[in-house]
């Protein structure tokens, strides 16, 4: 399988919001027909309505700061805000999301040897690193009054296709 991107992306460094526009030509070199594509969505897992916060543990010590009881409910709102998914020609697809997983329903199927071409535009909060952890985010440094952003996994993109599952 393949895929190739062209993105266009912007970061606001005054409200840590990151804006993509991509296109992407997704190549089905796999033998069978497919009906859908699935996307990998991970900033979801910092949606308001992500799961990711009722499930996630505390650890209880002797004293539990205000901050560790506020973070017991959602206040961030992350996540992947959809904007447009099209094809080519501007036509709006079927697209449903779950969770951290978005899957394509493509007009008509997709053959082998065969090429589909969309457009995903999005937009999303970007989570401030130092207050929620994690890997990705942004950290802010009030002596040089900057920002380093350091944001893995942030864009929509292909999930990979397995010759043995699909």
């Amino acid at each position: 399988q393949r895929a190739d991107y062209v993105m266009d992306i912007e970061v606001n460094d005054e409200k840590q919001i990151l804006t993509g526009d991509e296109k992407i030509t997704y190549y089905n070199n796999s033998p069978d027909v497919l009906n859908y594509l699935w996307l990998q969505l991970d900033q979801n897992i910092f949606d308001k309505n992500s799961d990711t916060w009722a499930v996630e543990q505390m650890k209880i010590e002797d004293k539990v700061s205000r901050n560790d009881l506020q973070d017991l409910d959602p206040w961030f709102d992350g996540g992947f805000k959809l904007e447009k998914v099209e094809d080519a020609s501007g036509k709006k697809l079927r697209y449903t999301v779950n969770k951290t997983m978005m899957r394509i329903d493509l007009e008509k199927p997709l053959a082998p040897g065969g090429t589909f071409t969309f457009r995903i535009k999005w937009w999303y909060n970007i989570n401030d690193r130092m207050r929620l952890g994690g890997r990705s985010g942004y950290e802010y440094f009030e002596k040089d009054s900057n920002y380093l952003y350091t944001i893995a996994q942030f864009y929509p993109r292909m999930v990979v296709y397995m010759e043995n599952q699909g």
